[in-house]
């Protein structure tokens, strides 16, 4: 497949080159990794200023209309990089709900994101639910909430939360404040060092102007941002793809062993040429995923499936070739390959794992026939 990319996308993907090679040094990254925040404050509001907060957003609420497209420009650079920046939580999941909603008051939760000053989370995940995400036990009665959410990226951050209810036995979404009484926050580390927070609810109240959506405008809003959510890390997966293999060819080129670098192996040529395919086959996956998506084709559930099975089998595989290749010094932490490998686990297990796409895709298939 050839994708063209418009002069506008290659200047973005320029511009985000650029801050990530001048701007985003490993080790400065790893002093903010183990950080309250988990990521650099100052970035976040270069973010904004650059309107990058601002691309996915449509115009009536102060966005540029961008699309699939620009995203998966934006996180394969983000890949690359393992940029910290909250940008999955509040843009793309929280701000996609927001902004394709038909809720009156968005306008005022939206503003906030584009200019970086506000974050939200989505609390969607709940114990033993799997991937179901739409059969859940937290609900609202009597205008009193209850119920624990789990998995809330970027939670310990977030001014607002965007959390999956059920509100008369009808499958509901609704806004809240970070300090409601009632609400308690824990917060803990995943295994690539990111923010997560579990929330509960006790007797929160509840009033009718922070419902979002109800009925099957929530489930499509969900399911619509969960999607979108996971073509972005699969595009982010495919950045992570390249920076590996482009630094295990390098430091293999630099090792030596019996008087020769180790990059002249031709066993070890293999493995590098089987790491160089497989993440091109990932990148026409990408592309595939993200025209279906920009053109809201019937396929895109499909394509994105597809794309997030291969990225979860793949991506580990070439991590782990990676660190190997490495020696002991990849599995160090003053070592950024080892860093990639982590990255993999968690988006593997983010939005449905590679098995539960893998049987999304034959489903999916099966009701189309």
């Amino acid at each position: 497949m050839d994708l063209k990319y418009s002069d506008e996308q290659i200047l973005l993907r320029e511009q985000i080159q650029k801050f990530c090679i001048s701007d985003y040094d490993f080790y400065d990254r790893e002093k903010h990794v183990h950080s309250d925040l988990g990521y650099d404050q100052n970035k976040w509001k270069l973010f904004a200023d650059q309107g990058w907060l601002a691309m996915p957003f449509s115009e009536e609420v102060g966005g540029f209309n961008f699309g699939a497209i620009e995203l998966c420009i934006m996180f394969e650079e983000f890949g690359k990089h393992l940029v910290l920046e909250p940008y999955l939580s509040n843009i793309v999941l929280s701000g996609f709900i927001l902004d394709q909603s038909s809720y009156s008051m968005k306008s005022n939760y939206i503003s906030g994101l584009i200019s970086g000053n506000s974050q939200i989370s989505l609390a969607y995940v709940e114990e033993s639910r799997t991937y179901d995400h739409l059969s859940i036990l937290t609900s609202v009665e009597n205008n009193k909430l209850n119920g624990t959410k789990n998995l809330v990226l970027n939670g310990s951050n977030a001014d607002n939360f965007l959390v999956t209810v059920m509100i008369d036995d009808e499958f509901s979404l609704i806004v809240m404040r970070n300090d409601e009484d009632g609400l308690s926050i824990n917060n803990f580390k995943t295994v690539d060092d990111k923010n997560i927070s579990q929330l509960s609810f006790d007797n929160v109240t509840i009033n009718s102007d922070q419902i979002i959506a109800k009925g099957d405008e929530a489930k499509r809003l969900l399911q619509d941002a969960l999607y979108y959510a996971a073509l972005c890390i699969s595009a982010e997966a495919i950045g992570c793809m390249t920076a590996c293999y482009e630094k295990t060819v390098e430091y293999t080129k630099g090792r030596e062993q019996f008087g020769q670098p180790i990059s002249n192996f031709q066993v070890l040529q293999h493995r590098m040429v089987d790491m160089f395919i497989d993440t091109e086959l990932c990148k026409s996956l990408l592309f595939k995923a993200m025209l279906d998506m920009h053109e809201n084709n019937n396929s895109k559930y499909r394509s994105i499936s597809a794309l997030k099975h291969h990225v979860g089998v793949l991506g580990k595989k070439i991590a782990e070739e990676s660190v190997q290749l490495h020696g002991g010094m990849g599995v160090s932490e003053e070592m950024s390959i080892g860093h990639y490998l982590k990255k993999f686990i968690v988006i593997d297990s983010q939005f449905g794992n590679s098995k539960y796409h893998l049987t999304q895709f034959k489903n999916i298939d099966e009701r189309s026939k």
